[in-house]
């Protein structure tokens, strides 16, 4: 089971957080350790608990796929200022140390609780129901959540990654074009803790596409932003349907394919997501480099946004997928 992980994970991955105090000019050390970061990052965020999740709430489990994801985002907006705050302090290489030792005081107790009510959960449950891998990967349903999530994810990524360097390069200071970035973390957020309440009263691929369309409106406004007002507008509602797209995934796996093997055909969803994520960015930078302008790629980044609503809108209702009965 996914949840036995959670304790290694959380350990190495403390660990490692920590050894970056120890960084010598050497770069290989560097690569190394965030390869190891990488290797057991997910082991330590939703791609763990969400099985767990699963488990535990079926009436309610949109709420709790955005309250588990809602956990990153508020991460992502306290964490950064307090690292600045170490390092100011007592420099970096103690502050790497103190966070890294935080994983480990903070974060072991919690996956110990998690753990131990997962295995008695697990021990008094029937098996799981649903597909299996290889029925999962010869649904037409499964690849096209892949599809929209590959998608989405070029679009998403390519435009935040670049949104501090977009402002800034129409005018827009330093200093302000944080301000779009801070709205962008808050909208998601706010999209996470929304769109789980949705999830709960309405068809799932409908509230992804119009999430989408909230999404592809967003990139459309930073294509032609070169006021800061209108930079924040478009990079909240990026943010908005970044958030919201994280909690629809799990969901909908979790709908149409059951439990029996959804922590597998989500690690395939994730690992597509990530693949996407790193070639978003480095097509935002190269356009930049052969135009000397964002505005084109991020027209096309709207369009393809808009493609990948629609795709979510070729699914079908729940009752017809291998989900039946799944508790």
């Amino acid at each position: 089971m996914l949840f036995r992980s959670i304790l290694p994970c959380l350990t190495v991955f403390g660990c490692a957080f920590a050894s970056l105090s120890l960084l010598t000019p050497h770069l290989w050390q560097f690569y190394a350790t965030f390869l190891v970061l990488g290797i057991v990052g997910n082991g330590t965020a939703q791609l763990a608990y969400s099985r767990v999740l699963t488990t535990w709430f079926r009436e309610r489990r949109g709420v709790a796929f955005s309250i588990l994801l809602g956990g990153g985002a508020v991460g992502a907006i306290v964490l950064p200022p307090i690292a600045e705050a170490l390092i100011r302090a007592v420099g970096w290489r103690a502050s790497f140390a103190i966070l890294g030792a935080a994983v480990l005081v903070i974060g072991l107790p919690c996956g110990s609780r998690v753990r131990a009510r997962s295995r008695a959960t697990h021990s008094a449950a029937k098996p799981a129901s649903g597909a299996t891998v290889r029925e999962g990967l010869r649904s037409r349903i499964f690849w096209i959540i892949v599809a929209e999530l590959f998608l989405i994810s070029i679009s998403q990524n390519g435009a935040i990654t670049h949104l501090s360097a977009l402002l800034t390069d129409r005018g827009i200071s330093a200093g302000k074009a944080a301000l779009a970035v801070s709205a962008m973390g808050a909208a998601i957020l706010a999209g996470r803790l929304s769109t789980g309440w949705l999830l709960d009263r309405f068809f799932a691929p409908r509230v992804g596409a119009c999430l989408f369309a909230l999404s592809a409106l967003g990139t459309f406004l930073l294509a032609g932003a070169h006021t800061l007002t209108v930079g924040i507008e478009g990079a909240a509602l990026i943010g908005f349907g970044m958030g919201g797209e994280g909690d629809v995934t799990p969901y909908l796996l979790s709908r149409y394919f059951g439990l029996k093997s959804f922590s597998t055909l989500y690690g395939f969803t994730w690992t597509a997501y990530a693949i996407a994520g790193a070639v978003g960015p480095i097509v935002m930078g190269r356009a930049f480099d052969a135009t000397g302008s964002y505005s084109a790629l991020l027209v096309q980044l709207a369009a393809v946004t808009l493609v990948a609503g629609a795709l979510l809108l070729l699914l079908p209702r729940y009752k017809t997928t291998f989900a039946i009965g799944e508790e």
